[in-house]
């Protein structure tokens, strides 16, 4: 939605020399610009509109109708919305949220794809993932023993005829107690085959997802000060509305990061290669590094074998 009285209220707020390269309508999503409450503090600085500038020149800022628009200036480091509109998803187009760390530190911006974070959401793909997920990590170990794998006596009970009772040739039947049992489960694999399409579509929406929900964090990087629980602790504790956290990093998981959360059930960590929808849906906010986001991108965009 294109900024109407955009000259006169920038003049009030003090920052039309900063928003000078900003002619055109430029608008971004709620999740961007409420960076305090959701992505944590934000500092504005000259810098900071220094790149965003680049970044119109560069033509990578998102621009669309329905979504929301927020201004920050330089005096005020709060973001205050100008124009409230729901952001509308699977647009296919791309987000651009800041870059923190566990210090919340400003560390500047990232595009994200929008053909990988901005999909439309669809239930039934997710539940078809999640089902191949289970399924196929189900070990099928169960297993009962037939007539011929029971322990017992092969003799004939009792004569076929004269005693007035049923006839029978084995004690081993399912009939009788200790016997076998028929038709029941033996040894194998409960894996289905799901098309690979469909399974990266799965992770497309499941990341979309979190990004809708401003639940979807980006680090410059996941390195930590200390191994200690306690500092993990703390950090998860400043955070709003969150129960569990799924960390995912570019590549090997740092030692110190393990065994800050080693001991924590609500927080988890993965390598980017093993990032999957079931962990995603499993954990309310996921924070991802920016190797990390760069090679989920990367995998979404390599033609599949076939």
């Amino acid at each position: 939605m294109a900024i109407s009285v955009s000259r006169r209220l920038l003049r009030s707020l003090g920052s039309l020399s900063t928003f000078g390269q900003c002619n055109s309508s430029c608008t971004m999503s709620q999740s961007f610009y409420n960076s305090r409450e959701i992505y944590g503090h934000v500092k504005g600085s000259s810098s900071m509109f220094a790149g965003c500038s680049t970044l119109l020149k560069a033509g990578t800022f998102l621009v669309s109708k329905g979504l929301s628009t927020s201004i920050l200036t330089p005096e005020s480091s709060n973001a205050k919305p100008v124009v409230s509109e729901e952001r509308k998803i699977g647009l296919l187009q791309d987000l651009m949220i800041p870059v923190t760390n566990f210090q919340n530190e400003d560390k500047g911006f990232m595009v994200l794809a929008g053909d990988v974070f901005d999909v439309p959401i669809r239930k039934d793909i997710i539940h078809r993932v999640v089902r191949w997920q289970l399924a196929k990590r189900q070990q099928g170990t169960h297993s009962t023993k037939t007539i011929s794998e029971v322990s017992g006596t092969g003799r004939k009970p009792w004569r076929q005829k004269g005693t007035g009772r049923a006839r029978h040739g084995t004690l081993r039947g399912p009939q009788f107690r200790g016997g076998a049992v028929m038709h029941g489960p033996k040894p194998r694999s409960h894996a289905f085959k799901l098309n690979k399409k469909v399974r990266r579509l799965g992770l497309k929406i499941a990341l979309t997802a979190r990004a809708a929900e401003g639940k979807l964090l980006i680090f410059d990087n996941l390195d930590v000060a200390t191994h200690k629980t306690k500092y993990m602790v703390n950090y998860v504790n400043e955070m709003e509305n969150t129960k569990k956290v799924l960390l995912v990093d570019g590549g090997p998981i740092d030692e110190k990061l393990k065994l800050a959360t080693q001991n924590l059930h609500y927080v988890n960590v993965l390598p980017s290669i093993g990032l999957n929808v079931y962990s995603i849906l499993l954990h309310d906010t996921l924070v991802m590094s920016r190797d990390a986001v760069e090679r989920i991108v990367t995998r979404m965009h390599t033609p599949i074998n076939r």
